[in-house]
């Protein structure tokens, strides 16, 4: 079985040589036959010698190699605008990118700007139902009033408004603002026992901080 593999793959290898030896016979007689031809048509100076075959011959590649190296040229000159077309095209993707975030970040200031201006609205509405008797609550005014702060918490929230826990959560500088300290019985010393404002966070960001009493 290998003698027969070793027999085709030599008959393999005797026929690519052939192949490659009649095709550089078909080039050479193709060039002989080019230098011919143009032999017979050019027409020469008077008083110079007709070129030989072999000058000819050598005039010929001479002429190809030229235009391979300008083919080669053009190759590289081609690869550099390419090139050269990436770069801007990803220089522009990131300033897309940069605009598109420079966009974002002015929308949001704008949008805290203007969440901060609505807060003390909230906050006038909550100290308001804090002095309402308990045999008002069922007034119609009042009634009118929740559900106008209920819409305004409602639409809040959906575009990512929230309040911040206080009360009975450990002290945090980050969400909270301590105006005092306080002794309780009910938290431990660092726990927020009092919550004087209340504080919001729009999305990721503190909107306003929680004004707290601390546990002492």
């Amino acid at each position: 079985m290998a003698e027969q593999e070793k027999e085709i793959l030599e008959e393999e290898i005797l026929e690519e040589a052939a192949e490659e030896t009649a095709e550089e016979t078909a080039e050479a007689e193709g060039t002989e036959e080019e230098v011919a031809e143009e032999s017979d048509s050019e027409e020469v100076p008077e008083g110079e010698e007709p070129k030989s075959w072999a000058e000819k011959r050598a005039a010929k590649k001479q002429e190809k190699a030229e235009k391979k190296e300008k083919a080669n040229a053009d190759k590289e000159r081609i690869a550099e605008l390419e090139d050269k077309v990436k770069r801007q095209l990803a220089e522009f993707e990131n300033f897309r990118n940069r605009t598109e975030k420079e966009k974002q970040t002015m929308f949001e200031t704008g949008a805290k700007s203007v969440l901060e201006k609505v807060l003390p609205i909230i906050d006038n509405f909550e100290r308001g139902f804090s002095t309402v008797e308990e045999s008002d609550k069922e007034d119609a005014f009042v009634l009118g009033m929740q559900k106008i702060y209920k819409q305004m918490m409602d639409e809040l929230e959906k575009i990512g408004v929230k309040p911040i826990e206080a009360v009975g959560q450990e002290f945090d500088p980050n969400l909270h603002n301590a105006v005092m300290q306080v002794e309780s019985d009910e938290f431990e010393s660092g726990i927020v026992a009092q919550e004087l404002m209340k504080g919001y966070m729009y999305r990721d960001s503190v909107l306003r901080h929680s004004m707290v009493g601390v546990v002492s």
